[in-house]
């Protein structure tokens, strides 16, 4: 994606507008793009979240239910919150399940902040769930090995990713509405958790040439789209996810996003599959289009020139205006079904 060129389209259906700016290897050119959800049909999915109850304590252990129903995908977190009990910081272990089915919370002591501790704990919970899990998601970088050790002895695909969408919306729940209820919160401790520093010096990987699309483009997408009675669901999106949609944004609102197409989509889709990919960022100051994946990589995508960067800086107004909340749409050509389509929320960091 280097020399890139743009050019602005519009896209009329017969319902809505959509306005595309196409990033090409050649010249300057006019191309008809046929709108992500023209093919898709609709088969209404619930993403409906939910609000935990604020706690005034520190309960050793809770449990708590919804109608949703529940995956096989897991999302766990282990680590301490600014809430001092008995003078000692507070730990707890978090689990979800993608879709909010359940919510399940336990307070550790301190000496027992351990591999062991934390496998016989979700062990127990495994051995009471109706649906069992396949996969449990972690973001916590600082706390990898701990988690990877104990989720590596059990039946069970621990994966680091920062794909935990669920987790983190109730984490923020909880920096919000429960934790600084509680007896003992210090306000000075809150914020301090994982994510990178402010001063990032992380590099980014250069993507493998045979993967590298060939155009790429900026484009924004109704959110009514993804709600129920929208075009888009889990059946038409490839190889791709739908992140959970918090119900208190606004219908009539725009998700931005990036479409790559590429020839060789259909290994593009399944890369990206593979790497855990978490959210899409432009670096504004260092000029780049960058893929989050796992816990901490980034691959750089392209690097934007002057009018690029002004588009990114767009893109980024966009995710902040919607809580982090974008996709990445990959696909062969314009008239193409995409092969992976990822609606995704980028994590806040000091969760």
């Amino acid at each position: 994606f280097t020399s890139l060129h743009l050019c602005t389209l519009t896209m009329m259906t017969a319902t809505r507008t959509l306005v595309v700016l196409l990033c090409s290897l050649g010249a300057l050119q006019t191309m008809a793009f046929a709108p992500l959800s023209q093919k898709m049909t609709h088969r209404g999915i619930s993403q409906q979240l939910y609000m935990s109850t604020p706690s005034p304590s520190a309960e050793t252990e809770e449990m708590i239910t919804t109608d949703n129903k529940p995956s096989e995908e897991w999302e766990l977190d282990c680590y301490s919150r600014p809430v001092l009990v008995n003078g000692k910081k507070l730990w707890e272990v978090l689990i979800t399940d993608s879709t909010g089915s359940f919510r399940y919370r336990k307070a550790l002591p301190s000496n027992q902040v351990n591999s062991r501790a934390l496998r016989a704990t979700v062990e127990e919970l495994m051995d009471k769930a109706d649906v069992k899990p396949s996969t449990i998601r972690f973001f916590r970088g600082a706390m990898f090995n701990m988690i990877n050790i104990a989720l590596s002895e059990l039946e069970v695909v621990g994966r680091p990713s920062r794909r935990t969408i669920a987790l983190a919306q109730w984490l923020e729940e909880r920096h919000k509405d429960v934790y600084p209820s509680m007896e003992g919160y210090k306000q000075t401790m809150a914020g301090m958790a994982g994510g990178p520093a402010f001063l990032d010096v992380r590099t980014p990987v250069k993507m493998p040439d045979a993967l590298r699309g060939e155009k790429y483009a900026f484009v924004a997408l109704p959110l009514a789209e993804f709600l129920p009675g929208g075009d888009i669901t889990e059946e038409n999106i490839g190889v791709g996810r739908l992140c959970p949609i918090d119900p208190d944004l606004p219908a009539d609102a725009f998700v931005q996003g990036v479409v790559i197409f590429s020839n060789r989509a259909k290994a593009l889709a399944a890369w990206l599959a593979g790497t855990e990919v978490a959210a899409l960022s432009c670096d504004l100051r260092k000029r780049n289009l960058v893929v989050e994946a796992d816990i901490d990589t980034q691959f750089l995508m392209a690097r934007l020139n002057d009018q690029q960067r002004e588009e990114g800086a767009a893109f980024e107004e966009g995710k902040d205006t919607l809580n982090g909340l974008h996709f990445v749409c990959v696909q062969k050509g314009e008239d193409d079904d995409p092969e992976g389509f990822w609606l995704l929320r980028e994590i806040p960091t000091g969760i």
